[in-house]
């Protein structure tokens, strides 16, 4: 199918041809014709399958006919009333989809503009005050400027809920009320989320209408073409093999998760001392930093990337061959979203996960929400000890035992209590 058959127009339909698109993807195909139609819809798609093609073309073609009728109609347009509004969790897929959009845009007179934290607000008063019909943005630095009154939300025409999943896994479900509270209840909305929890669909019952249900890769599945290993380690001995495995297997382009911000900053730093180039993200560093490092790992000059799944949530890089968990997720719906950086376009990738003793919990959440096992191989030379299973074995046995005498206590005082009562 072509993109001109999904009722784009040649406008469009020359300007993605341009850009290299040759056919639709699945989300695309699905959402393109449901969006012109100005359906709200409810869409389940991962990072990598084309999600900001399939809400962003649509889009400006509706604003580009919406902006016609008002000219002919003879109506001027407030500059700072904004048309349209995508509500993004992190700065990197803000920045992201902002590219995308100005790209789709780029032959029309539609103009597009980026709000979110950790950069100067009066470059994006400037922007906002010049006239914005697009405007991308996190929910945080959006309600600043509703706050201050620099930027109308009163014309909306369409908004667009950007993995809504993460957004609502990272606190901002209040802040979103606050900012749909600002627009006009007729609207078109549309959402996209990579899983379909409860919460979310608690949101999407509230603020779509009768929303048209696309899901294109059914709920929490890995893609095919990511080839999944697990290697229990001992931890003190999880860089030593994470190294071993860059060097040996001579991987250049690698995305390294870890549980915390402290911990990102530490593996850059004994990689660094391995001979490995690398950089870290995370929320501590300025959203310049984190461009820079991102920058330098897309353009070949590092070898490692060390993130927090926050910071690397939305990121966009091309031709990824590899990620590692050196630290299993604490939710196994993350284990999906981080291994979803790689094999995508077509392409295939690896996704390796360290695991120490301490971490099987984990790895049980992941192979339960996945419905499978995924395979395990001991390296030569970094076996896991087996004596720390052991000790850690009596030690859990040692800790319920205790649990399960308090516990017993518990009840024996409850039932001296009660028959005290009597």
């Amino acid at each position: 199918m072509s993109f001109q058959a999904l009722g784009l127009n040649t406008q469009l339909v020359d300007t993605v041809t341009e850009l290299g698109f040759k056919t639709p993807t699945p989300i695309q195909e699905q959402a393109i014709p449901q969006v012109l139609a100005g359906d709200d819809i409810m869409a389940g798609a991962q990072t990598g399958t084309g999600k900001t093609a399939a809400f962003g073309l649509p889009m400006i073609q509706r604003l580009l006919a919406s902006q016609q009728s008002e000219h002919d109609e003879g109506y001027i347009k407030k500059p700072e009333a904004i048309r349209a509004l995508v509500l993004t969790p992190t700065r990197e897929l803000a920045q992201q989809v902002h590219d995308s959009i100005l790209a789709y845009s780029k032959n029309t007179s539609i103009k597009v503009a980026v709000a979110y934290g950790g950069t100067s607000m009066g470059v994006q008063v400037k922007a906002l005050k010049s006239g914005v019909d697009i405007l991308i943005a996190t929910p945080g630095r959006l309600l600043d400027h509703a706050f201050t009154g620099t930027v109308d939300l009163s014309k909306i025409e369409c908004l667009v809920l950007d993995e809504a999943d993460r957004m609502l896994d990272m606190g901002f479900v209040v802040d979103i009320k606050r900012i749909m509270q600002r627009m006009p209840r007729k609207r078109q909305t549309l959402l996209f989320s990579a899983t379909f929890s409860n919460q979310v669909k608690k949101l999407a019952y509230d603020i779509l209408a009768d929303p048209k249900l696309i899901e294109v890769t059914p709920e929490n599945i890995t893609a095919e073409s990511v080839t999944q290993m697990v290697y229990p380690v001992d931890k003190h001995r999880k860089r030593e093999l994470l190294s071993y495995l860059i060097g040996s297997r001579n991987w250049n382009q690698v995305l390294i998760f870890t549980k915390t911000k402290q911990g990102s900053d530490e593996l850059a730093k004994e990689l660094i001392l391995d001979g490995i180039k690398a950089v870290s993200i995370n929320g501590d560093k300025s959203q310049g930093a984190r461009q820079r490092a991102l920058s330098d790992f897309k353009e070949g000059k590092v070898r490692a990337m060390v993130a927090t799944d926050v910071a690397a949530r939305g990121l966009d890089i091309e031709q990824l061959g590899y990620v590692v968990n050196f630290d299993l997720p604490f939710q196994a719906e993350d284990y999906v979203h981080r291994i979803g950086r790689t094999g995508r376009a077509g392409l295939t990738g690896s996704a390796i996960s360290l695991m120490s003793i301490d971490e099987e919990w984990a790895l049980r959440a992941i192979e339960e929400l996945l419905d499978t096992r995924l395979p395990q191989e001991w390296l030569e030379g970094y076996e896991p000890d087996p004596t720390i299973k052991a000790q850690d074995n009596r030690r859990s046995s040692s800790t319920s035992e205790k649990r399960r005498i308090k516990a017993k206590s518990k009840i024996h005082k409850n039932r001296g209590r009660n028959q005290t009562k009597r």
